[in-house]
């Protein structure tokens, strides 16, 4: 039994280290970017108060008989409010102190007096404590999973008029306190329609596994629930791109796990060597990192040296001397991304082969290189999409026969050079300039970014700015209810017969 125990102990920290999968991508909202997500959310909030539906009201006292319908919120005031953060995966939203205005129908009968007009009443005092738990769900999407609410008001008024003004003002604390009940009941069950329905439907939008292009993909899955402190929401992202030939494909993460400690700015994006370099396995693995020159495409003056330094073997081929040449640049092993301090490269292992294509003959290959290369990489963001700009900084080929062959072919060192920066690079760099978005909602995006550079990873902090309003973007993606779950969204119309009240 001990020794069972001692082994347990031993096998702890592996296990949980097994179970922690580090992100290839992780996001930090701080309490800056929350008090931006308040003014939006606080206006989303006001439009759903005023949409509130109240049920008519109707009853009798002694020989006074009322009808209340046709309840409408005419304005908001929402003097007080805070969004805060609450350990370990909640957001806390109050609004203290604020009134409501109403306007309602009434249908009034008192002896054989009988009344029908409008009144204005007002909600004083109104506070509401809603707290959301954020969590993941089985798609590993980031959703409110649940919602806990109170509301209450502390007074409520309304305003009579008319020849029975004292008559109303005496009885009409009835219908106060029944408007007062019926308004706090309604706020509660209509923030929970907002939250679980329509800010999911925002979260929706942000997108989990997606195409990137016509080769790869990118899965964005989140990887547990979100860890919340007083002042800071992480989420930890898969952050892996697959080949779309092989979408179920895995790739074990050993990158450095990327460690956020900036606060100062609204959101921060860090992005880990394993993420940049599943991208590059999956292109590679998709087959499209190589290119093939033929004939005029060639540029001209590295085929006169080509042809100049390949001389014997072309003469060999009389009478096709004049037969084009090829070269076909393909990438050997997946490129690997290097991240420290000073920058970000990417190391890129490749074969030339060059040959003569005779018309209706077998190709002649003339020679066949290995070719070692390093890139600078300067990873911006524009947007919402992470974009990545190449230059070829160090170049060096050399014979796979023999070192004889290594040190003829030093020549061509500075004309290939110029043929990867005049003709490869911008195919590559046209292929990244798209990007590949983040994991944002829409209508969210980044502005001010400023990339630093870590031991394994690097950081992207920026500002965020509401390119569109949550309702725009809620309203193109609301639900559509069903014809049964869809209640009334106008009262009914109240009679005027006194006889039926």
């Amino acid at each position: 039994m001990a020794a069972g125990s001692c082994l347990l102990l031993l096998l702890l920290p592996w296990l949980v280290t097994a179970s922690h999968s580090p992100p290839g991508c992780k996001i930090r909202i701080t309490s800056k970017g929350l008090d931006l997500v308040k003014q939006e959310g606080l206006r989303f909030v006001e439009q759903e108060l005023q949409n509130i539906t109240i049920s008519d009201l109707h009853g009798k006292e002694g020989q006074f008989h009322y009808n209340i319908s046709q309840v409408k919120v005419m304005d908001l005031q929402l003097a007080s409010s805070d969004l805060n953060f609450q350990p370990q995966q909640h957001l806390v939203f109050n609004i203290d102190n604020a009134s409501i205005s109403l306007r309602f129908r009434r249908q009034l009968l008192y002896w054989f007096f009988y009344d029908i007009g409008s009144i204005n009443a007002s909600a004083d005092g109104v506070h509401i404590h809603t707290v959301l738990r954020l969590a993941k769900d089985e798609a590993g999407r980031l959703k409110i999973s649940n919602i806990t609410c109170n509301a209450s008001i502390a007074r409520m008024h309304a305003g009579f008029s008319g020849t029975l003004r004292k008559v109303y003002e005496f009885l009409g604390t009835f219908i106060v306190t029944g408007m007062r009940y019926l308004l706090s009941q309604q706020i509660c069950p209509s923030l929970e329609h907002a939250s679980l329905v329509l800010l999911n439907s925002l979260l929706d939008t942000v997108p989990v596994r997606n195409y990137v292009d016509e080769h790869i993909g990118i899965d964005y899955s989140l990887l547990r629930d979100p860890s919340i402190s007083t002042d800071t929401l992480d989420l930890d992202f898969k952050g892996m791109f697959f080949p779309r030939v092989r979408e179920d494909q895995e790739l074990e993460n050993h990158a450095v796990e990327p460690v956020i400690k900036e606060t100062e700015r609204m959101v921060y994006v860090a992005f880990s060597e394993y993420f940049f370099d599943s991208a590059m396995l999956a292109y590679f693995e998709a087959g499209v990192l190589n290119i093939q020159l033929q004939g005029e495409k060639v540029p001209k003056d590295l085929e006169v040296l080509l042809r100049a330094t390949f001389f014997g073997t072309i003469f060999m081929l009389s009478p096709s001397v004049d037969a084009p040449l090829r070269l076909v640049l393909q990438v050997s092993a997946p490129p690997r991304c290097i991240i420290k301090p000073s920058g970000t490269s990417v190391s890129v292992s490749a074969f030339l082969n060059i040959s003569l294509v005779p018309p209706d003959r077998p190709p002649v290959q003339l020679s066949s290189m290995a070719m070692e290369t390093k890139l600078s990489a300067k990873v911006f963001l524009q947007g919402k999409a992470l974009r990545v700009q190449l230059d070829l900084r160090r170049f060096r080929i050399y014979s796979k026969q023999s070192a004889l062959e290594s040190l003829a072919l030093f020549s061509l060192q500075a004309p290939l050079k110029t043929l990867l920066q005049l003709t490869i690079m911008p195919i590559i760099n046209e292929r990244t300039k798209k990007g590949v978005q983040i994991p944002l909602p829409e209508g969210m995006d980044f502005t001010r970014e400023v990339v630093t550079n870590h031991a394994g990873f690097l950081t992207v902090g920026a500002d965020l700015h509401f390119s569109k309003g949550l309702r725009e973007v809620i309203e193109k993606y609301r639900p559509v209810p069903t014809a049964n779950a869809q209640p009334s969204s106008q009262p009914a119309e109240p009679s005027l017969d006194p006889g039926s009240l």
